[in-house]
């Protein structure tokens, strides 16, 4: 199983969904920065299961707790051990699924690959995985204020509801609301279309846009390694992403040549773009624009509607939605897209620091 990402600032997470505990051991990570616990339980909360009424009501604290790495408040350049305990799991929701391939699941894909699997809330294929790359990003974050990087995330999207472009927006209101979106009027449309939809036992899809500031220029490694190639796969790597699009994506096709290519200008001395139509990222390397880039979700699998299927014989069978889940999940992914953008930022600045004399 792929179960590590990076390479200087690498992370490994390990646990099930139903099993005892769930976690992430991060090697690479530089001696003396400061460990902030506070701060990395404030970012389990933002994901955590439980917090209103348009996520899924299964009750986790995501309580965690640091094993190894860290001393007197600071990492010491060994690996850091971090594990979050599972508290609330109703394996007897599953029961029925033991033999039973749920529409749109890796159910099917699992058996097939290992020939075993874990049918208690999809075992290593849940986003309950999600929790220990949050805990791993947040060190990332820390170490970033060093380097003054802010990565700001946010749901700017749901089914056809859109937001405005984020340069429109006031980033610091994106924790104002429930459904994380930063713009008021927006975010109470969405979250009418997102308890309307878990009225009718249904579930919605939609995008979040995350934002990086104050990246050094130069992180990124040509040629098969290109930044934005590395965000592109951690991104895809979170539990319900369809899609990745940084700068002015799938929209710069309609523009000529003429319109979308960002000029240089001098600004007091600091080279920099008239636009940003390449979202901060060219020829695969951060410029010191913002990074700006685009992650579609899809309508999470598990309804709480009656589904046609097959069990492992073939057989038909009908499946039936139990359990607890988000009939949205855009609001608890924003911190897991901050956080996996963390984690690749975090790398390649170390990366970078061995770039030139």
């Amino acid at each position: 199983m792929g179960n590590s990402y990076g390479r200087l600032f690498r992370i490994t997470t390990f646990g099930e969904s139903h099993g005892p505990a769930i976690g992430v051991v991060i090697d690479g990570c530089p001696a003396g920065v400061d460990i902030d616990e506070a701060f990395i339980q404030s970012e389990l909360d933002r994901r955590r299961p439980g917090q209103s009424k348009i996520t899924t009501q299964r009750k986790e604290d995501d309580v965690f707790k640091i094993l190894s790495g860290v001393f007197e408040g600071k990492t010491t350049g060994a690996p850091i051990a971090i594990v979050i305990e599972n508290q609330d799991q109703r394996s007897k929701d599953y029961s029925h699924l033991e033999n039973t391939f749920r529409p749109s699941h890796a159910d099917f894909t699992y058996q097939e690959k290992y020939g075993i699997r874990d049918y208690r809330g999809g075992g290593r294929s849940s986003a309950r995985e999600t929790a220990a790359r949050v805990a791993a990003g947040a060190v990332a974050k820390l170490l970033l204020d060093e380097y003054g990087v802010q990565i700001f995330a946010f749901v700017s999207q749901v089914g056809d509801l859109k937001a405005p472009h984020y340069t429109q927006l006031d980033l610091t209101k994106t924790e104002d609301t429930i459904v994380r979106c930063p713009d008021e009027a927006t975010a109470a449309k969405m979250i009418a279309l997102i308890d309307s939809v878990r009225l009718e036992r249904d579930t919605i899809g939609g995008s979040v846009t995350c934002v990086i500031k104050n990246t050094p220029v130069g992180l990124g490694e040509p040629v098969f390694d290109k930044l934005h190639a590395e965000l592109g796969k951690a991104m895809l790597s979170i539990n319900a992403v369809k899609g990745f699009e940084y700068g002015s994506g799938f929209e710069g096709i309609k523009l000529r040549g003429s319109q979308h290519n960002d000029e240089f200008i001098n600004e007091g001395g600091k080279i920099r773009t008239k636009t940003n139509h390449s979202g901060g990222i060219q020829g695969g390397i951060s410029n010191g624009e913002d990074i700006y880039f685009n992650v579609a979700f899809k309508p999470v699998a598990t309804i709480m509607q009656d589904q046609q299927s097959v069990d492992k014989d073939g057989k038909e069978v009908i499946v039936s939605g139990k359990g607890r889940h988000d009939p949205c999940v855009l609001p608890r992914a924003v911190p897991i897209v901050e956080a996996m953008a963390a984690l690749v930022i975090a790398d390649f600045v170390l990366m970078a620091r061995g770039a030139k004399v």
